[in-house]
């Protein structure tokens, strides 16, 4: 039996599409789809590669009927993304891909070309594709090819008048913050086997969880230094940031990973798999990064230790500059997320190339900088 829920989204397309059929004539100016009905609001609990189109569409409002730019994003792209790629091909309406990560043997297993086939059909439809990291760009290389339209490598971003550092110190204790949403169980068990490793400091997890923590909280004897607090939105982030002394980022091969962009803004060095777009975010300032071989066949994440010994190099920083205004790894964090992921020159870059898209003009060459 087809449930209500699946009978409402077929419902929800069939309207959508009723509408998308019916429209006449070709609006004017920026009108922006993200191929979805709606786009989460701001102040709505958002995760991974949504919450890139909730800070878009503040600027440029989702439109999905009467739409003159298609705008779709590997990381939530549309059950309905090809039919919606050849409507705009139809039309002549020009489509910008957001590509993030792609399918691997190491985590998609024997699904990856399937999942890797939708990535590519609209990599291929793209009149710019914008990856997010150069790890992006080698990556989707790799298991998608090149594309067929224009390109460059734009950094995700974030709000850095929102995300702020702490005004006074956290507490004396280290916090460590394991961010976003623990969709591999792995993350959250080198978290916890980390801080077993380090009885002084207690750690705050955030987000859904794969598997019941408990056993292994058990079998550490960490329970009583663990904090779930669940999903949280944007606006409640940097909340959960300035709890912290550092944010311990265990997902390996990350594309371009926000919740790391954000950590930094807020002051928060960076303890990490040293593989993936995080190496770029980072930098050589900005935090301590494990080594990590880039393999794509297996997932193996770095031993506990080695993390552990990274998470004291920090603390060791943090105690050092104990009394000055901030310690060298939280400064620069900041300043590295203020200087190249800021929120308002993301938007402009969109605005530049949605209006070169829009009169027919080649967007114009950007290089990227990140160290």
């Amino acid at each position: 039996m087809i449930d209500a829920v699946r009978i409402g989204r077929y419902a929800r397309a069939a309207a959508r599409w009723t509408r998308l059929l019916l429209a006449r004539g070709r609006a004017d100016g920026v009108r922006v789809f993200y191929g979805h009905d709606r786009v989460p609001a701001p102040g709505e609990p958002v995760a991974g590669g949504t919450a890139k189109f909730q800070r878009l569409a503040a600027r440029f409002p989702n439109s999905p009927t009467n739409f003159t730019l298609l705008y779709l994003g590997s990381t939530w792209l549309p059950r309905d993304a090809r039919p919606l790629l050849a409507l705009a091909r139809r039309r002549r309406v020009p489509v910008v891909v957001n590509q993030s990560g792609v399918a691997y043997p190491g985590w998609a297993g024997h699904e990856t070309e399937a999942i890797n086939r939708r990535f590519r059909a609209a990599l291929l439809a793209a009149d710019h594709v914008l990856y997010q990291s150069e790890f992006c760009k080698r990556s989707a290389d790799e298991f998608l090819g090149p594309p067929r339209g224009t390109w460059e490598v734009l950094y995700n971003a974030v709000d850095v008048a929102h995300f702020t550092p702490r005004p006074a110190p956290a507490a004396n204790k280290p916090v460590l913050l394991l961010g976003g949403d623990q969709t591999q169980a792995y993350r959250l068990e080198l978290a916890l086997q980390t801080l077993a490793r380090l009885p002084e400091a207690t750690l705050v997890v955030t987000g859904r969880l794969v598997s019941d923590p408990q056993p292994l909280l058990d079998e550490l004897g960490v329970a009583d230094r663990v904090e779930f607090v669940g999903r949280y939105a944007q606006a409640e982030a940097p909340a959960l940031y300035r709890r912290a002394h550092l944010l311990l980022h265990t997902k390996v091969l990350d594309p371009c990973p926000s919740l790391v962009i954000e950590a930094m803004a807020c002051g928060l060095p960076v303890v990490y798999a040293n593989s993936g777009g995080t190496v770029e975010l980072v930098g050589d300032d900005a935090g301590v990064g494990v080594p990590h071989p880039e393999t794509w066949e297996r997932d193996v994440p770095p031993k506990p230790d080695a993390v552990a010994d990274a998470v004291e190099r920090v603390l060791a920083d943090r105690e050092r500059y104990a009394r000055a205004d901030r310690e060298r790894y939280a400064r620069a964090a900041r300043e590295r997320a203020v200087e190249r992921f800021a929120l308002e020159p993301w938007l402009d870059r969109h605005a530049a190339v949605f209006a070169d898209l829009l009169t027919g003009a080649r967007p114009r060459a950007r290089s990227s900088r990140t160290r």
